[in-house]
Protein backbone atom coordinates (compact mmCIF):
# COMPACT_ATOMS: atom_id res chain seq x y z
CA UNK A 1 0.00 0.00 0.00
CA UNK A 2 1.31 3.42 -0.93
CA UNK A 3 0.42 6.60 0.90
CA UNK A 4 0.70 10.11 -0.58
CA UNK A 5 -0.62 13.32 1.00
CA UNK A 6 -2.97 15.34 -1.22
CA UNK A 7 -4.23 18.80 -0.38
CA UNK A 8 -7.98 19.10 0.25
CA UNK A 9 -9.17 22.66 0.78
CA UNK A 10 -5.78 23.51 2.20
CA UNK A 11 -5.74 20.58 4.63
CA UNK A 12 -3.43 17.59 4.39
CA UNK A 13 -5.10 14.19 4.33
CA UNK A 14 -3.73 10.76 3.57
CA UNK A 15 -4.78 9.02 0.42
CA UNK A 16 -5.45 5.32 0.69
CA UNK A 17 -4.20 3.73 -2.53
CA UNK A 18 -4.66 -0.06 -2.46
CA UNK A 19 -2.43 -2.79 -3.82
CA UNK A 20 -4.87 -5.57 -4.68
CA UNK A 21 -6.00 -7.94 -7.40
CA UNK A 22 -8.77 -7.53 -9.98
CA UNK A 23 -10.42 -10.49 -11.67
CA UNK A 24 -10.42 -10.57 -15.48
CA UNK A 25 -12.09 -12.98 -17.88
CA UNK A 26 -9.78 -15.93 -18.49
CA UNK A 27 -9.86 -15.98 -22.29
CA UNK A 28 -9.34 -19.58 -23.46
CA UNK A 29 -7.73 -18.23 -26.64
CA UNK A 30 -9.73 -20.47 -28.97
CA UNK A 31 -12.31 -17.91 -30.03
CA UNK A 32 -15.00 -19.37 -27.77
CA UNK A 33 -17.64 -16.98 -26.50
CA UNK A 34 -17.78 -16.32 -22.75
CA UNK A 35 -20.06 -18.64 -20.80
CA UNK A 36 -23.58 -17.13 -20.56
CA UNK A 37 -24.91 -15.85 -17.22
CA UNK A 38 -28.47 -16.54 -16.07
CA UNK A 39 -30.27 -14.48 -13.42
CA UNK A 40 -33.75 -15.34 -12.24
CA UNK A 41 -35.94 -17.62 -10.15
CA UNK A 42 -34.11 -16.51 -7.04
CA UNK A 43 -30.57 -17.27 -8.15
CA UNK A 44 -27.69 -16.31 -10.40
CA UNK A 45 -25.61 -18.82 -12.33
CA UNK A 46 -22.18 -17.50 -13.28
CA UNK A 47 -19.56 -20.08 -14.27
CA UNK A 48 -17.26 -17.88 -16.34
CA UNK A 49 -13.59 -18.50 -15.58
CA UNK A 50 -11.68 -15.49 -14.29
CA UNK A 51 -8.07 -14.90 -13.29
CA UNK A 52 -6.70 -12.43 -10.74
CA UNK A 53 -4.17 -9.77 -11.77
CA UNK A 54 -2.24 -7.32 -9.62
CA UNK A 55 -3.11 -3.61 -9.69
CA UNK A 56 -2.82 -0.53 -7.52
CA UNK A 57 -6.20 1.19 -7.27
CA UNK A 58 -5.77 4.96 -6.91
CA UNK A 59 -7.74 6.85 -4.27
CA UNK A 60 -9.32 9.96 -5.82
CA UNK A 61 -10.19 11.56 -2.46
CA UNK A 62 -9.72 15.33 -2.73
CA UNK A 63 -9.46 15.14 -6.52
CA UNK A 64 -13.00 14.04 -7.34
CA UNK A 65 -13.61 17.03 -9.61
CA UNK A 66 -10.91 15.83 -12.01
CA UNK A 67 -13.09 12.91 -13.13
CA UNK A 68 -16.29 13.25 -15.13
CA UNK A 69 -18.65 11.06 -17.11
CA UNK A 70 -17.49 12.43 -20.45
CA UNK A 71 -13.75 12.56 -19.69
CA UNK A 72 -13.28 9.29 -17.77
CA UNK A 73 -16.62 7.46 -17.83
CA UNK A 74 -17.36 7.99 -14.14
CA UNK A 75 -18.14 10.85 -11.78
CA UNK A 76 -18.44 11.33 -8.01
CA UNK A 77 -21.22 13.57 -6.66
CA UNK A 78 -22.42 14.76 -3.30
CA UNK A 79 -26.08 13.81 -3.04
CA UNK A 80 -28.25 13.48 0.04
CA UNK A 81 -31.19 11.09 -0.20
CA UNK A 82 -34.32 11.05 1.92
CA UNK A 83 -34.08 7.26 1.78
CA UNK A 84 -31.73 5.83 4.42
CA UNK A 85 -32.39 2.11 4.88
CA UNK A 86 -33.24 0.93 1.35
CA UNK A 87 -35.35 -1.93 2.68
CA UNK A 88 -38.83 -0.97 1.44
CA UNK A 89 -39.08 -1.81 -2.29
CA UNK A 90 -42.05 0.48 -2.84
CA UNK A 91 -40.20 3.43 -1.34
CA UNK A 92 -37.10 2.70 -3.44
CA UNK A 93 -39.09 2.50 -6.66
CA UNK A 94 -41.08 5.65 -5.98
CA UNK A 95 -39.24 8.24 -3.91
CA UNK A 96 -35.66 7.13 -4.53
CA UNK A 97 -36.15 6.57 -8.25
CA UNK A 98 -37.45 10.14 -8.57
CA UNK A 99 -34.38 11.47 -6.75
CA UNK A 100 -32.12 9.53 -9.10
CA UNK A 101 -33.90 10.76 -12.21
CA UNK A 102 -33.57 14.37 -11.10
CA UNK A 103 -29.90 13.92 -10.21
CA UNK A 104 -29.07 12.61 -13.69
CA UNK A 105 -31.02 15.37 -15.38
CA UNK A 106 -29.16 17.95 -13.31
CA UNK A 107 -25.74 16.41 -14.00
CA UNK A 108 -26.15 15.57 -17.69
CA UNK A 109 -28.79 17.94 -19.03
CA UNK A 110 -30.76 14.97 -20.35
CA UNK A 111 -34.45 15.37 -21.05
CA UNK A 112 -35.61 11.91 -20.00
CA UNK A 113 -34.46 9.19 -17.60
CA UNK A 114 -35.93 5.69 -17.45
CA UNK A 115 -34.86 3.48 -14.54
CA UNK A 116 -35.06 -0.17 -15.52
CA UNK A 117 -33.88 -1.90 -12.34
CA UNK A 118 -31.88 -1.64 -9.15
CA UNK A 119 -29.77 -3.95 -6.99
CA UNK A 120 -29.34 -3.75 -3.22
CA UNK A 121 -26.21 -5.55 -1.99
CA UNK A 122 -25.76 -6.61 1.62
CA UNK A 123 -24.35 -10.11 1.23
CA UNK A 124 -20.90 -11.67 1.65
CA UNK A 125 -18.11 -11.41 -0.89
CA UNK A 126 -18.48 -14.99 -2.16
CA UNK A 127 -22.28 -14.86 -2.42
CA UNK A 128 -22.42 -16.49 -5.88
CA UNK A 129 -21.63 -19.86 -4.29
CA UNK A 130 -24.51 -19.88 -1.82
CA UNK A 131 -26.78 -21.95 -4.06
CA UNK A 132 -30.50 -21.56 -4.57
CA UNK A 133 -31.90 -18.17 -3.52
CA UNK A 134 -28.43 -16.67 -3.56
CA UNK A 135 -29.96 -13.43 -4.84
CA UNK A 136 -31.36 -12.92 -1.32
CA UNK A 137 -27.72 -12.69 -0.20
CA UNK A 138 -26.57 -10.55 -3.14
CA UNK A 139 -23.12 -9.17 -2.49
CA UNK A 140 -20.42 -7.31 -4.41
CA UNK A 141 -19.44 -8.29 -7.96
CA UNK A 142 -15.70 -8.98 -7.88
CA UNK A 143 -15.23 -9.41 -11.64
CA UNK A 144 -14.29 -6.67 -14.08
CA UNK A 145 -17.16 -5.92 -16.45
CA UNK A 146 -19.42 -3.37 -18.09
CA UNK A 147 -23.15 -4.01 -17.69
CA UNK A 148 -23.96 -3.44 -21.37
CA UNK A 149 -21.94 -3.89 -24.54
CA UNK A 150 -22.63 -1.45 -27.39
CA UNK A 151 -25.05 -3.97 -28.89
CA UNK A 152 -26.46 -4.75 -25.44
CA UNK A 153 -27.28 -1.09 -24.83
CA UNK A 154 -29.48 -0.99 -27.90
CA UNK A 155 -31.12 -4.26 -26.87
CA UNK A 156 -32.01 -2.66 -23.54
CA UNK A 157 -33.28 0.52 -25.21
CA UNK A 158 -35.53 -1.48 -27.52
CA UNK A 159 -36.79 -3.60 -24.62
CA UNK A 160 -37.70 -0.56 -22.54
CA UNK A 161 -39.09 1.58 -25.39
CA UNK A 162 -40.39 -0.87 -28.03
CA UNK A 163 -42.58 1.73 -29.73
CA UNK A 164 -40.08 4.61 -29.67
CA UNK A 165 -36.70 2.93 -30.12
CA UNK A 166 -36.39 3.57 -33.87
CA UNK A 167 -36.48 7.30 -33.16
CA UNK A 168 -34.53 7.25 -29.88
CA UNK A 169 -31.51 5.52 -31.46
CA UNK A 170 -31.15 8.49 -33.82
CA UNK A 171 -30.38 10.75 -30.86
CA UNK A 172 -27.87 10.53 -28.05
CA UNK A 173 -28.65 8.07 -25.31
CA UNK A 174 -26.70 6.60 -22.41
CA UNK A 175 -26.90 3.97 -19.73
CA UNK A 176 -25.64 5.22 -16.37
CA UNK A 177 -25.57 3.42 -13.02
CA UNK A 178 -26.01 5.41 -9.81
CA UNK A 179 -24.04 3.60 -7.09
CA UNK A 180 -24.53 4.64 -3.44
CA UNK A 181 -23.26 3.33 -0.09
CA UNK A 182 -25.99 2.46 2.40
CA UNK A 183 -23.33 2.49 5.12
CA UNK A 184 -19.83 3.99 4.82
CA UNK A 185 -17.79 1.65 2.58
CA UNK A 186 -14.69 -0.04 3.97
CA UNK A 187 -14.88 -3.68 2.88
CA UNK A 188 -15.07 -4.51 -0.86
CA UNK A 189 -15.12 -0.96 -2.28
CA UNK A 190 -15.93 -0.40 -5.95
CA UNK A 191 -13.26 0.48 -8.51
CA UNK A 192 -13.79 2.14 -11.90
CA UNK A 193 -11.41 2.30 -14.84
CA UNK A 194 -10.51 5.35 -16.90
CA UNK A 195 -12.28 4.76 -20.22
CA UNK A 196 -9.30 6.14 -22.13
CA UNK A 197 -7.07 3.36 -20.75
CA UNK A 198 -9.33 0.58 -22.08
CA UNK A 199 -9.49 0.17 -25.87
CA UNK A 200 -12.44 -1.63 -27.42
CA UNK A 201 -10.20 -4.55 -28.38
CA UNK A 202 -9.99 -5.48 -24.68
CA UNK A 203 -13.77 -5.94 -24.46
CA UNK A 204 -15.68 -9.09 -25.38
CA UNK A 205 -19.46 -9.34 -25.71
CA UNK A 206 -21.00 -11.84 -23.29
CA UNK A 207 -24.58 -13.05 -23.08
CA UNK A 208 -26.51 -12.34 -19.88
CA UNK A 209 -30.16 -13.29 -19.41
CA UNK A 210 -32.11 -11.76 -16.54
CA UNK A 211 -35.64 -13.07 -16.16
CA UNK A 212 -37.13 -12.67 -19.67
CA UNK A 213 -34.55 -10.21 -21.02
CA UNK A 214 -31.59 -11.55 -22.99
CA UNK A 215 -28.91 -8.88 -23.07
CA UNK A 216 -25.20 -8.56 -23.67
CA UNK A 217 -22.51 -7.18 -21.37
CA UNK A 218 -18.75 -6.76 -21.75
CA UNK A 219 -16.21 -9.04 -20.13
CA UNK A 220 -12.63 -7.87 -20.18
CA UNK A 221 -9.28 -9.15 -21.38
CA UNK A 222 -6.46 -8.26 -18.99
CA UNK A 223 -4.10 -5.40 -19.79
CA UNK A 224 -1.59 -3.83 -17.40
CA UNK A 225 -2.42 -0.47 -19.02
CA UNK A 226 -5.86 -0.23 -17.44
CA UNK A 227 -5.99 2.57 -14.86
CA UNK A 228 -8.22 1.93 -11.85
CA UNK A 229 -9.66 4.41 -9.33
CA UNK A 230 -11.92 4.48 -6.29
CA UNK A 231 -12.83 6.76 -3.41
CA UNK A 232 -11.86 5.63 0.07
CA UNK A 233 -14.58 5.62 2.73
CA UNK A 234 -17.47 6.64 0.48
CA UNK A 235 -20.46 7.65 2.59
CA UNK A 236 -24.24 7.48 2.01
CA UNK A 237 -24.11 11.19 1.20
CA UNK A 238 -22.09 10.44 -1.94
CA UNK A 239 -22.85 8.65 -5.19
CA UNK A 240 -20.70 7.29 -7.98
CA UNK A 241 -22.08 7.65 -11.50
CA UNK A 242 -20.80 4.85 -13.76
CA UNK A 243 -21.30 5.18 -17.49
CA UNK A 244 -22.03 1.82 -19.08
CA UNK A 245 -22.82 3.15 -22.54
CA UNK A 246 -22.89 6.36 -24.55
CA UNK A 247 -23.96 6.59 -28.19
CA UNK A 248 -21.79 9.72 -28.53
CA UNK A 249 -18.46 8.43 -29.88
CA UNK A 250 -16.59 11.69 -29.15
CA UNK A 251 -16.54 11.19 -25.35
CA UNK A 252 -15.77 8.42 -22.87
CA UNK A 253 -18.28 5.70 -23.75
CA UNK A 254 -18.00 3.18 -20.89
CA UNK A 255 -16.17 2.48 -17.65
CA UNK A 256 -15.12 -0.95 -16.42
CA UNK A 257 -16.01 -1.53 -12.80
CA UNK A 258 -15.54 -4.14 -10.13
CA UNK A 259 -15.54 -4.56 -6.39
CA UNK A 260 -12.09 -5.33 -4.98
CA UNK A 261 -10.54 -6.41 -1.73
CA UNK A 262 -8.83 -3.84 0.49
CA UNK A 263 -6.55 -6.00 2.70
CA UNK A 264 -6.89 -3.46 5.52
CA UNK A 265 -10.62 -4.28 5.76
CA UNK A 266 -10.70 -7.91 4.65
CA UNK A 267 -12.40 -9.07 7.86
CA UNK A 268 -14.89 -6.22 8.12
CA UNK A 269 -18.67 -6.38 7.88
CA UNK A 270 -20.23 -7.04 4.49
CA UNK A 271 -20.60 -4.01 2.26
CA UNK A 272 -24.03 -2.38 1.94
CA UNK A 273 -24.81 -0.50 -1.26
CA UNK A 274 -27.48 0.14 -3.88
CA UNK A 275 -27.08 0.70 -7.59
CA UNK A 276 -29.80 2.03 -9.88
CA UNK A 277 -29.59 1.36 -13.64
CA UNK A 278 -30.81 4.20 -15.84
CA UNK A 279 -31.48 4.84 -19.52
CA UNK A 280 -30.70 8.48 -20.22
CA UNK A 281 -32.19 10.11 -23.33
CA UNK A 282 -31.62 13.48 -24.99
CA UNK A 283 -33.70 15.66 -27.28
CA UNK A 284 -30.85 15.95 -29.78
Amino acid sequence: MHETPPVVNGDQTNKHHVATTLNYWDDPGNGARPTPIFIGKGRITNERPHRAHNFVVTDVSGDEDKYSLDSHGFQYCRHESREKDFIDEQSIQSAYYEECKQLLKDVTGASRVRIFNHKVRRGPTQWHHLGFNNLKNRGPVTRTHVDQSYAGAELRLRWEFPNEADELVKRRYQIINIWRPIETILKDPIAVADADSVPDVDLVGAEMTEDDFKGESWVVRYSPNHRWYYKHRMTPQEVLLIKCFDSDTSVARRSLHSAFEDPAHRDGESRQSIEVRCLVCYDA
